[in-house]
């Protein structure tokens, strides 16, 4: 997985129509889309996805596809997002082969190693801060695990939970490659510019 900057991926919520998410984040300057929906079909998930995959290529962004290896392989997306409970991700790389993105989420540096060690090219690593956007039995890792984990492993760590313009410099500053927010964006009175003052900081940021 190249990185050359800061990856602000926008992580659709099931309560607004993804594509329109998608078009107000890219258009704010997101360099990566991520559809999720739990609940939808898969004949929805297929349509949505077709479209976000279009959105995202014509924004050379790249366009990832939470959980379902099979839509995002039927759309020809650029990868997809595993969680810890997911398909297991050495069998997942063996369907994406070896130019797909394969991402897994992980809350510690054991979880991250195995998932490196199983053929991911980047984490997503939380939840870092409290967060609203998804329920959590656990409490929030901090900004420590980012810093233990990126000590740990060479490939981009993605940083997830509660993260707002007020927190972004400190989660970059830990080491993560970029961050993935889902409430800050799609909750947002003004996705588009939310998603404009959050890839504006990220800049400043990384000066």
């Amino acid at each position: 997985m190249k990185q050359q900057k800061a990856i602000l991926c926008c992580i659709t919520t099931d309560s607004i129509c993804p594509v329109s998410q998608a078009e107000k984040a890219l258009n704010g300057g997101a360099s990566m889309i991520q559809l999720r929906n739990k609940s939808a079909s898969g004949a929805d998930l297929y349509s949505w996805a077709k479209r976000i995959q279009e959105l995202c290529q014509a924004h050379d962004a790249t366009c990832i596809i939470n959980d379902r290896l099979d839509i995002a392989l039927a759309v020809d997306a650029d990868g997809v997002h595993l969680g810890q409970n997911d398909l297991p991700a050495e069998a997942a790389r063996k369907l994406l082969g070896s130019k797909r993105i394969l991402g897994i989420s992980v809350a510690t540096a054991d979880e991250a190693k195995k998932a490196v060690a199983s053929g991911a090219d980047y984490l997503g690593l939380g939840h870092i801060f409290p967060t609203v956007s998804k329920h959590k039995s656990s409490e929030p890792i901090g900004l420590e695990r980012i810093v233990e984990v990126t000590k740990t492993i060479s490939i981009p760590v993605i940083a997830i939970g509660g993260i707002t313009d007020d927190n972004v410099c400190d989660v970059l500053h830990a080491g993560a490659s970029g961050i993935a927010v889902i409430s800050a964006v799609a909750n947002a009175p003004d996705p588009e510019n939310a998603t404009g003052s959050l890839s504006q900081k990220i800049h400043k940021c990384r000066q």
